[in-house]
């Protein structure tokens, strides 16, 4: 009797623990990342053949995935798989969490609601190619787009990512001094026509590398020299003349001088602005009759035929030489048209800036996210629209897109070893071992939350049998009690 008292009040001890367990998962229903508690129990010690009641053996988590749901914040993120977000605490201890529902905080770094700061791996420093050393970060200045490319390297684990921006050459070109006439002249028309061929030409190439990035060949400019024989020209000389493409360039002799010899050098030049005046090319003569062109994008070939002295109805074919261009592939031909691209905007009076950053998502060194792009140099516009592709942070601002960080995961051997310290955080023990970075155990997803695990109806259902239970034993002790009275009634 005695021993049935002492099993009714283990009983009544290990099932409040199961009550309060039960109605731990269901006021947790609702919350994001939530892993519900798994009660067991185990008999305890016998006397001869005869239990002595229950005891709750372990609360386990249960770590099993939650659903995903799908929502309309871009910092709201959600991990499918094994692993957990890694957290910086207030006394830098490292703390993990399945609960994704981040924001901004007001330093620009990325945060649990509660003010911890998420941590990952972080872009690289910046290295730029700009007109100005002392211009880093895009500014008001930098109002005309050019690129911008996220390139996946070393098997996709390193984006380099490309940004370029000028400042308005619509604007600031203007037409060479006549002086130049014959020694590439262009107008203010032709500048801003070359530039936009070769930004054209360079966003093609980007996106081209960006598919298949290699190494490749430099790819070189055509030259042609057309040779005129300025002894043939006389007074019936009426022209000059040459094709260019598919273009027929024509120039008439002039007579502005008396001296021949002026007259055919002016006729000359003139004949050479018109061809620098064609999208992508230049030229320019000397005082012997020799035309040099050459073509502004590197591995672009132009047909150039025809180059003749026209006298009356005879015309007196020059000669002209080609030296062919290398198509080249890959980064060196990219890195020869950008070459052309920076001297085309800086020939029209702009300022140039290119911005390239290398994230490596494998890398072992995580920080705090900075999110706002002042603070990291990239503009002097703080803000972004966010957008999180396979747990990379990207911000987008206008047409720039920039690559800004990694959010890192976490595994661990046994992570039922993990200590739940509230706030839907864990601490690292012993017993779960040492985290290590999840590659390839997860996948981070954007604009979706982890829900909580706990199932209502399986909760409900367990909270009834431990009710029950609890009555039971109570009922047990209450038994008992009535034995032992009708004991002590026998004695009297």
């Amino acid at each position: 009797m005695i021993g049935a008292l002492y099993s009714g009040i283990s009983g009544l001890n290990s099932f409040q623990g199961a009550l309060n367990t039960e109605s731990n998962n269901i006021s947790n229903v609702n919350t994001i990342g939530y892993k519900s508690d798994q009660i067991s129990f185990a008999d305890l010690m016998y006397q001869g053949e005869i239990g002595m009641g229950v005891s709750s053996k372990v609360i386990d988590k249960n770590f099993t995935q939650g659903s995903l749901k799908l929502t309309d914040s871009p910092y709201d993120m959600a991990i499918e798989g094994k692993g957990f977000f890694m957290v910086k605490g207030d006394t830098n201890e490292v703390l993990y969490t399945r609960a994704g529902d981040f924001r901004m905080g007001e330093d620009g770094t990325l945060q649990m609601p509660n003010g911890y700061n998420i941590q990952g791996v972080v872009s690289g420093v910046a290295t730029y190619n700009a007109t100005n050393a002392n211009d880093t970060a895009f500014t008001d200045e930098y109002s005309n787009f050019v690129a911008s490319q996220v390139i996946k390297t070393n098997n996709g684990s390193n984006i380099e990512n490309v940004n370029v921006k000028t400042t308005n050459y619509n604007e600031s070109a203007s037409d060479d001094s006549i002086t130049n006439s014959g020694n590439n002249y262009k107008t203010k028309e032709a500048k801003i026509s070359d530039v936009e061929q070769l930004i054209s030409s360079y966003k093609s190439e980007l996106n081209l590398y960006s598919s298949l990035p290699t190494a490749g060949v430099v790819a070189t400019k055509q030259e042609s020299i057309a040779q005129f024989d300025t002894s043939l020209f006389d007074a019936n000389t009426t022209s000059v003349e040459i094709k260019i493409g598919n273009t027929n360039i024509s120039q008439g002799i002039s007579t502005n001088s008396t001296s021949l010899a002026v007259n055919i050098q002016t006729t000359l030049n003139l004949l050479a602005d018109k061809i620098s005046a064609i999208q992508g090319m230049k030229a320019s003569v000397n005082t012997t009759g020799q035309l040099q062109i050459s073509s502004l994008v590197p591995g672009v070939k132009t047909a150039i035929s025809d180059a003749s002295i026209v006298s009356g109805e005879s015309k007196i074919a020059s000669n002209i030489t080609t030296t062919n261009p290398i198509i080249g592939s890959g980064k060196a031909k990219l890195d020869a048209i950008e070459v052309e691209l920076k001297a085309a905007v800086e020939n029209a009076n702009a300022k140039y800036l290119k911005q390239t950053t290398n994230l490596d998502t494998t890398g072992t060194v995580v920080s705090d996210i900075q999110l706002k792009l002042d603070t990291l140099g990239y503009s002097s516009s703080p803000f972004g629209t966010p957008e999180v592709v396979d747990g990379v942070i990207y911000m987008t601002q206008g047409d720039n897109r920039f690559a800004i960080a990694k959010v890192s995961t976490a595994v661990f051997t046994n992570e039922m070893g993990l200590d739940p310290k509230g706030g839907n955080m864990f601490s690292q023990t012993v017993e779960s071992g040492v985290a290590t970075l999840g590659t390839i155990e997860n996948k981070v997803l954007g604009n979706a939350l982890e829900l909580s695990n706990s199932d209502l109806s399986e909760n409900l259902v367990n909270l009834m049998v431990f009710q029950r239970s609890f009555e039971a034993s109570s009922k047990s002790i209450t038994t008992s009690d009535e034995f032992l009275k009708t004991a002590i009634a026998l004695k009297k």
